[in-house]
């Protein structure tokens, strides 16, 4: 299987070169608009989106009407093959009304014989010969998508689309490669539990990782509410185009910190060899979460997105569990009795046996160890079934393995920073 990431690119290209991107983009879409044209039929049966047909019937007159390279012509047939597509399965799988698609704006889709990478620029082909564009690289891009996935050897540069906003030129590149292969590590069947959580940390795993801070997000979350509320009392424009700015920078500011949560998720499911990630089934702890806020909803949401997203790279899978009692259980391998009164804030110490552990990490090991117990009830034929603890795993069956007799490490109960 292989792993698509799409970054985007901002470049630098000289003034003389503008009139020739421009007429580029305006001769894509005539040429797309075109296919569509010829593929569209008020009968939806009859609209035609297979692209050897179009491509038969519109190619020629297409590279007469136009001055495109050879392969745009061909991008441009498949954007409208793919849109025509859409429709006719709007109308007739769905049942919804679509009318023909229309092209508008400034894109270009660029393949392998239209677009050459370079280390410090690209050069693009056009209506006229090839223009130079300069890579616009960010000041500091430690931790960026820009360095994890474009300025590294281990992803190929693909196809990419370019586009211009606001006079600039951005180039959006799929990048590409295999994902990394261990069968040790997707045999073993090793879980890592992962609780989220409103206050304290945003996450805590089985492993004793205490990622984020839930309440520095709420802080930052509340001081945008507050300034925007201020603006709004305001009412001029200046307030509203203030307001716009300010939700824009915390809206990236509030996805790339729960991005980097994410990431020491993973980080920390690789450190441990683990070949999958739990989290709770966000659909059945509504209740749990009712008082959250909207914000703290959706930023649940993101970790577990940006999560999958990225532990797609390793192999890792990444699934959700029911959430009843993971909180009031007790994870210690020789008890497990579940009473409510065994939490207590952030200290959990069970009735029953005695065990004092901090409740969030103790939800964490539960939550790792019921899709556990689900592989091993399901027959999924992993060999040996364990959820990933700072001390070492444990089976469905409650027995124990340190760490030394596996090959891993303790892990501290402080965050890597983020």
């Amino acid at each position: 299987m292989t792993v698509v990431r799409n970054i985007q690119v901002k470049l630098d290209v000289s003034e003389d070169a503008h009139s020739l991107l421009d007429e580029t983009f305006e001769q894509f879409r005539h040429a797309a608009q075109y296919v569509s044209e010829y593929g569209w039929d008020d009968d939806p049966t009859e609209i035609i989106d297979d692209q050897k047909q179009l491509n038969a019937a519109t190619y020629d007159e297409v590279r007469e009407l136009t001055e495109l390279h050879a392969n745009h012509v061909q991008s441009a047939r498949s954007l409208a093959s793919t849109a025509l597509g859409n429709c006719q399965d709007r109308i007739l799988d769905e049942g919804k009304k679509a009318s023909k698609p229309t092209f508008c704006g400034t894109v270009v889709v660029y393949g392998a014989r239209t677009v050459t990478y370079n280390d410090d620029h690209c050069t693009l082909a056009t209506v006229d010969g090839r223009v130079r564009a300069e890579y616009v690289t960010p000041y500091d891009d430690e931790g960026t998508p820009f360095a994890e996935y474009w300025s590294t050897d281990e992803w190929e540069r693909r196809e990419a689309t370019l586009h211009k906003r606001d006079g600039t030129y951005y180039l959006h590149v799929a990048v590409k490669k295999d994902p990394e292969t261990d069968a040790s590590t997707t045999q073993n069947g090793v879980v890592l539990g992962v609780d989220l959580n409103v206050d304290g940390s945003v996450a805590v795993t089985s492993t004793g990782a205490f990622l984020g801070n839930a309440d520095y997000l709420r802080h930052k979350r509340d001081g945008y509410e507050q300034r925007r509320g201020c603006l709004q009392q305001t009412g001029t424009r200046s307030a509203h185009l203030t307001i716009q700015s300010i939700g824009d920078r915390f809206a990236r500011w509030s996805e790339d910190y729960l991005h980097r949560v994410s990431k020491a998720i993973v980080q920390e499911a690789r450190r441990h060899d683990c070949s999958a990630i739990a989290f709770e089934d966000l659909e059945q702890i509504r209740e749990r979460i009712s008082n959250a806020s909207k914000f703290q909803q959706w930023a649940f949401r993101a970790v577990r997105q940006y999560t999958e997203y990225k532990a797609e790279e390793y192999g890792i899978l990444v699934d959700t569990v029911q959430p009843a009692y993971t909180s009031q259980r007790c994870s210690h391998s020789d008890c497990g009795f579940t009473h409510e009164d065994n939490r207590d804030g952030d200290g959990f110490e069970c009735l029953k046996c005695g065990k004092q552990l901090h409740s969030d990490y103790n939800a964490a090991r539960n939550i790792g160890w019921r899709l556990v117990q689900y592989w091993l009830k399901s027959g999924s034929g992993r060999a040996s079934c364990q959820v990933a603890l700072k001390s070492g795993t444990v089976n469905a069956n409650g027995e124990f393995s340190p760490a030394e007799s596996i090959g891993q490490s303790g892990s501290p109960l402080t965050s890597p920073p983020l």
